[in-house]
């Protein structure tokens, strides 16, 4: 697979929904966390990002205009001890507490499957980075539905051990727009991850996102010798 560039994907695509990324500057030296969500209906695009501990969570923006909690708020980032999870639903809480409990990721997700808002059966994304003496491993999962059927579950999961410098990889809800919205396909995407600094890179990711469907966008840093991390949050509204 030929890596190709983030920002390019982003501005080719005015409805990916909600998207991963993870991967590692071209020096070596930073895990990156990407993770952004969109929205079409008023319900969707009333949120922000708000830090929760070590971790992020949605809110309403408004709270007289929120009709439907159920999907959209939610802690997308949690950390657990050297483990970061991002994932686009409550999924978080449940890969946090299984593996808490001594469960794998995969093991984890098994418990769940995508989301109940048929006919899109949006499917779940979730992803994770362990740092440990110095070493980066992440791993990424899908649970969606076949081709639309919701008596049918896919599900899975990609590892990468040590990942490239330079590399990263980039999954989101849906191909493109439409009704229904058609859902994820294939492996995770191989994108180019440069030496930008936080600043820069979360600036040059946000302008690629489609201007009226763009909601939030948490970027994430993480040292990979000291393990310290650095964060960044962009909210349309304000």
């Amino acid at each position: 697979m030929k890596a190709i560039s983030f920002e390019k994907d982003l501005q080719s695509n005015a409805y990916p929904g909600r998207g991963i990324m993870l991967g590692r500057t071209a020096d070596g030296k930073n895990a990156v966390i990407t993770y952004f969500i969109m929205g079409r209906s008023e319900n969707s695009r009333n949120r922000v990002f708000v830090e929760e501990g070590e971790g992020i969570r949605t809110q309403a923006f408004d709270e007289s205009k929120l009709t439907d909690p159920s999907l959209i708020i939610y802690a997308p980032v949690r950390v657990l001890g050297n483990k970061t999870i991002v994932t686009n639903g409550d999924q978080t809480d449940t890969v946090y507490d299984l593996m808490k409990d001594g469960q794998a990721f995969e093991q984890s997700l098994r418990t769940r499957e995508f989301e109940p808002d048929g006919p899109n059966y949006t499917p779940r994304i979730s992803g994770i980075i362990e740092i440990n003496d110095g070493k980066m491993d992440m791993n990424m999962s899908i649970l969606k539905s076949d081709d639309g059927d919701p008596n049918s579950s896919l599900r899975f999961t990609y590892s990468y051990e040590n990942p490239l410098a330079g590399k990263g990889r980039f999954i989101h809800t849906y191909m493109n727009d439409g009704n229904p919205l058609p859902s994820y396909e294939g492996e995770p995407t191989l994108v180019d991850v440069n030496n930008d600094d936080i600043d820069t890179f979360t600036n040059k990711v946000w302008n690629a996102l489609n201007e009226d469907n763009k909601v939030s966008l948490f970027v994430r840093y993480i040292d990979i010798a000291t393990g310290k991390a650095t964060s960044r949050i962009i909210n349309k509204n304000k």
